[in-house]
């Protein structure tokens, strides 16, 4: 198997991470992975956001809580932050989707340990949301795809089972 298919096929999402950033230059590496995802008639519609700065990654955590209805944290204590928005074009949101796989495939593959999490919609669907996306400059009519969080795991990832009986050959 050779070493990209093997990243694809090991990788996992992480639930606790431990307080500590990636480095500037792991995070321009997975942003490039995000920015040079597939899309539809190369529209490129995704948009993304790195956010750093600690409060803001709190002020999303506790908006995306509120949406969820979650009395903890939904980002697992993550401190890097990856925003995937789209341009609410064609086939944005699988485009969007598709630069959220570069993301968590690419951190993966550095031994970056990442998860999607949802909601983005809704959070930045929200007033307060909105003015979040005035605020950072991001232009108008655009959707909320998912929050890619990053770091390193604070504890061992449990193993999956992968279902059978998924794939068909005919």
């Amino acid at each position: 198997m050779n070493e990209t298919v093997k990243n694809l096929v090991e990788r996992k999402s992480c639930r606790k991470f431990k307080p500590e950033h990636i480095t500037r230059q792991e995070l321009d590496d997975i942003l490039a992975a995000g920015r040079t995802a597939p899309s539809g008639m190369n529209r490129q519609p995704a948009l993304l956001v790195a956010v750093l700065d600690e409060e803001t990654v709190a002020q999303l955590s506790k908006m995306n809580a509120a949406v969820a209805g979650m009395p903890f944290d939904p980002f697992y204590g993550a401190k890097d932050v990856i925003i995937v928005l789209a341009k609410k074009e064609g086939t944005y949101l699988y485009d969007g989707s598709l630069a959220m796989g570069n993301l968590l495939n690419a951190a993966w593959s550095m031994g970056i340990d990442c998860r999607w999490i949802h909601r983005a919609k809704e959070v930045f669907a929200s007033p307060d949301g909105q003015a979040l996306l005035e605020k950072w400059g991001v232009p108008g009519n655009v959707e909320g795809i998912g929050f890619c969080i990053l770091g390193h795991a604070a504890e061992e990832k449990p193993k999956t089972e992968i279902q059978p009986n998924r794939v068909f050959y005919v």
